[in-house]
């Protein structure tokens, strides 16, 4: 996945590692929260963020932060609970200048196409795009 955001790579990076700024934009669709976010942003660090809904039922994602670049790359494991727990995402995610602003590309390594299938079937695109719909608004 590639997007590009009107900020510096700083700030985007940033955006990904900050708690409280994930809490703010890490939501997906509307009526979503997140109630718990935690994010220990460094090599060996976890995380682990808890999103509600009223009317739906609850998810979460854990993982472990396996390397930082400060502004440029973030490497990390993640594991969804749907209720179920997927296996092992591994996820690069790195943030280029591009111009004025910063191009974001995020490589997810998936076990298999049936785990694969099981989180695109839980609506993470859905929630993805959504979700960086809000950080963009955020950044302006």
């Amino acid at each position: 996945m590639t997007r590009r955001f009107n900020a510096s790579p700083e700030t985007v990076y940033r955006a990904h590692t900050d708690p409280a700024i994930i809490q703010r934009w890490l939501l997906g669709p509307e009526g979503w929260t997140m109630p718990v976010c935690v994010c220990e942003a460094r090599p060996g660090g976890h995380f682990r963020y808890e999103w509600a809904h009223e009317s739906k039922p609850g998810f979460y994602i854990t993982g472990e932060f396996h390397a930082l670049e400060p502004g440029r790359r973030i490497v990390h494991v993640e594991r969804m609970f749907l209720p179920f727990q997927t296996p092992d995402n591994h996820v690069e995610t790195t943030f280029d200048s591009d111009g004025d602003g910063t191009l974001m590309t995020m490589r997810m390594t998936l076990p298999d196409a049936e785990t694969r299938k099981q989180m695109l079937s839980s609506g993470m695109e859905t929630g993805m795009e959504a979700s960086y719909v809000r950080l963009e608004s955020q950044l302006a």
